[in-house]
């Protein structure tokens, strides 16, 4: 009897709490509606090119509706070798990919958000050229996907707040 009693408390208790499912209504919600009225200007680089299809895959218009934002990003995408060993031979890489992005009002050229996304991953250099130039891009690509996911979900918060 004791233990319904608690169940029962936790669970009113959890209802109260405010949280609330950030793309409730699918593709009919508030956010997945913004989201699909955005349109990404093209990137620089490789690195641009992966970020920019992640975020179009991650960002695909729901309705025919026209675009309302415009969403500008900027990479650093940087290699550093920090491993060394005693003859001068890296060892260890870690590369990073910062990204600053800007959400623009198309209407009003107003930026309404400025913010930045970056994660870094680290890389074993081995004799193997091909394979630590195969890791290097390995680590591009989950770092481009890690990057725009957190991009999305940035401009999910935004949309909620609108």
């Amino acid at each position: 009897m004791i233990r319904i009693a608690l169940i029962t408390a936790m669970m009113a208790s959890l209802s109260a709490c405010g949280l609330q499912p950030l793309y409730s209504g699918g593709t009919q919600g508030v956010v997945a509606q913004q989201l699909g009225q955005v349109v990404i200007d093209p990137i620089e680089g490789q690195a641009g090119w992966l970020v920019r299809n992640e975020l179009s895959d991650q960002l695909a218009p729901v309705s025919g509706d026209a675009a309302r934002y415009r969403l500008v990003v900027r990479l650093d995408d940087r290699i550093e070798g920090f491993g060394v060993i005693a003859n001068d031979i890296i060892t260890r890489e870690r590369r990073s990919l910062r990204a600053r992005y800007q959400l623009v009002d198309i209407a009003t050229g107003e930026t309404v958000l400025d913010a930045t996304a970056g994660s870094d991953a680290g890389i074993d250099v081995v004799s193997s050229e091909y394979a630590t130039i195969a890791a290097e891009n390995t680590a591009l690509e989950n770092l481009s996907r890690e990057v725009s996911s957190q991009i999305v979900t940035r401009l999910s918060l935004f949309a909620r707040e609108q």
